[in-house]
């Protein structure tokens, strides 16, 4: 019996001087490739960055470098991956519907590759599919994309060269498209982030680009909760989240305490009428979709709603193990596996308890199957999970985290009794136990 089973665990009359200034300042917005006086809200990538540029030859430049990165997915677990410009995914490309850009990609890997530009309108020579629309980037090349921006939208951009290793290894980016003349229903804040698994093996440095739906690390721009930073918002404020999905499976997307609208996907934001209410949305493989709310106030869950996916890595070819009685077999594996744990007979919530008491450390360079401590106790999920974070007196742009959400007097949920037996429910069909002592006693101490 391995480990493994039970964890594996972003104007014509200025003078010279004049345009000289204007040159300086356009190039001071680079790192704000969206600075408000441009017409839109920048993007905030969650965990990320957005890439400067530089006005050249009348097109906004920007320069990716594909490179071997070293990344934290969480305190304890780094992974050697690739990358753009020392990160995965790589930092978000943003400009404007007309613009003119000219994007420099040079290869730093051992392999050649190249990049598509997910969703974009543009000639077929810039495509970025090997062998079809173009000749591989070789290591040590740099290679210029040049077009014109003819839509808006969330888009991505990723390698169609050795596509199954180089994404599974983290090359990816997000590329926002800003619509010319703003938008009808602007908003306050706009957050982006991308979906992806990556199967890094308990005590490995490398993902295994052969694994993409097993269980392993379910992550919002490359990061598990809790190193996912949260979303943050005043309260009334309107936000948008856009989403992309570059893993190897679906997310039905859930985000607590509001009926948030679906505005938008790869083709822009759609037609007011078209957009509907939702509370969990599907981002297919490949797909991107916008997602618009007004902000209440508290602090609410935004995740995955596949069950395993907002969990870290553990083994499922085991057995069940739910209801079973182990007195007895852990000393006898133990001679077999010393530190083995007898775990699984009330469920699984008390892992988490066990490793951060160092009982249970797993394997080096992995993560709890459930992470994260809330004002309550242990939160008990991970993976593709992080909160949405809003306060009244939240000032506008104040994107850190303002802490845990303070609750109106008499608004969370009590305990009424420790009696198993309390109060007369109406139930049907008959229990398996009435026997009180049979239940395993609450320790609110641990978790707290």
């Amino acid at each position: 019996m391995k480990r493994r089973d039970f964890l594996i665990t972003a104007g014509a009359a200025l003078s010279a001087s004049a345009m000289s200034r204007a040159a300086a300042t356009e190039t001071s917005h680079a790192g704000h490739a969206g600075s408000p006086r441009q017409g839109y809200t920048p993007v905030r990538t969650l965990n990320g960055w957005t890439l400067p540029w530089q006005m050249k030859d009348g097109a906004k430049e920007f320069h990716l470098v594909a490179e071997e990165i070293e990344h934290e997915f969480a305190p304890g677990s780094r992974a050697k991956c690739w990358g753009y410009n020392g990160t995965t995914p790589g930092p978000t490309l943003e400009a404007m519907e007309g613009d003119r850009v000219r994007i420099l990609v040079t290869n730093r890997l051992p392999e050649p590759t190249t990049i598509h530009w997910h969703g974009l309108l543009l000639p077929a020579g810039m495509d970025g599919v090997a062998g079809v629309t173009q000749p591989l980037i070789m290591p040590g090349e740099t290679f210029a994309y040049e077009f014109t921006l003819r839509q808006h939208g969330t888009h991505m951009y990723h390698p169609h060269a050795d596509e199954m290793v180089q994404m599974a290894m983290g090359m990816m980016g997000l590329f926002i498209i800003h619509p010319k003349g703003g938008e009808p229903e602007p908003v306050d804040r706009d957050y982006a982030l991308l979906l992806h698994n990556w199967a890094l093996h308990p005590g490995t440095s490398r993902p295994d680009p052969s694994v993409m739906t097993d269980f392993d690390l379910w992550t919002m721009n490359s990061k598990v909760f809790p190193a996912i930073e949260p979303l943050v918002a005043r309260t009334g404020e309107r936000v948008r989240v856009r989403i992309g999905n570059l893993s190897m499976w679906n997310h039905p997307m859930h985000m607590h305490g509001v009926q948030f609208q679906v505005t938008g996907s790869d083709g822009g934001r759609w037609p007011r009428a078209q957009w509907r209410n939702e509370v969990t949305e599907i981002v297919g493989v490949g797909q991107m979709r916008d997602i618009e709310f007004v902000a209440v106030p508290g602090d609410w869950a935004f995740h995955c709603h596949m069950a395993h996916h907002t969990m870290n890595a553990m083994g499922h070819e085991i057995p069940n193990t739910l209801g079973v009685d182990q007195s007895g077999i852990e000393a006898e594996i133990r001679t077999l596996l010393p530190g083995y744990m007898a775990m699984g007979q009330h469920g699984m919530k008390e892992h988490q308890q066990h490793t951060d008491s160092g009982h249970m450390p797993g394997p080096d360079n992995t993560l709890a199957m459930m992470t994260g401590k809330g004002p309550f106790g242990n939160i008990g999920m991970g993976g593709m999970f992080t909160l949405v974070k809003v306060r009244d007196d939240l000032a506008p742009g104040d994107y850190r985290d303002p802490g845990w959400y303070a609750h109106p007097s008499g608004t969370v949920a009590r305990r009424v009794s420790a009696d198993a037996h309390y109060g007369a429910p109406v139930r049907r069909g008959t229990p398996l136990s009435d026997n009180a002592a049979s239940l395993p006693v609450p320790d609110r101490h641990a978790h707290h």
